[in-house]
């Protein structure tokens, strides 16, 4: 649409330019598509040879050779989730139930029980995290107040067979390692 200096809208119709007859048959536009193709299949399968022959001089396609070569991931990313201990070993989760309350995807579960410790009012008797249904989102981690949950593991592998393997329990969530 055009602005008038009246201040009435025009429309103005724009005619698609007209196709000659090879690009109409599409053969020769199919037969570029093919080339272009295939050039880059050939000089990635070119660069791939040489990488296995210890001749590596530049990088192949832009595929990650998964498993071999591990995907990068920013430090900033958001990946597993890990529960951090306190200084005397015990996980540093107060229950809350922020972390819980906050998931958008409800995909974390904590019973909370009265800790021995007197200071401690109470702690997670059971916490676990539902990878399949997490959108990671970091929500849970933002909303803790005591910096018990992290995502910072650096693990993005999220493979099980089962739904049911797709769980972590408190055990697992506290075995998880820092990404170095």
């Amino acid at each position: 649409m055009i602005a008038e200096p009246d201040g009435i809208a025009k429309v103005r119709i724009v005619k698609a330019p007209e196709m000659g007859f090879l690009e109409r048959i599409y053969l020769v536009e199919v037969l570029k598509g093919l080339l272009v193709t295939s050039r880059h299949f050939f000089i990635n399968l070119w660069r791939h040879m040489k990488k296995a022959l210890g001749r590596e001089t530049e990088p192949g396609a832009v595929t990650i050779q998964y498993p071999e070569d591990p995907a990068v991931v920013a430090r900033r990313s958001r990946t597993h989730h890990r529960l951090l201990r306190r200084e005397d070993g015990a996980p540093r989760c107060a229950a809350c139930m922020l972390c819980e309350t906050i998931c958008p995807a409800k995909c974390i579960r904590i019973v909370a029980e009265e800790s021995p410790d007197v200071m401690i009012e109470k702690r997670a008797k059971s916490f676990e995290i539902d990878l399949g249904r997490c959108v990671f989102c970091g929500f849970c981690v933002e909303a803790c107040p005591v910096d018990a949950i992290r995502m910072d593991t650096g693990r993005v592998e999220m493979a099980a067979f089962w739904r049911t393997d797709m769980a972590r329990d408190i055990t697992q969530l506290l075995g998880e390692r820092p990404r170095q």
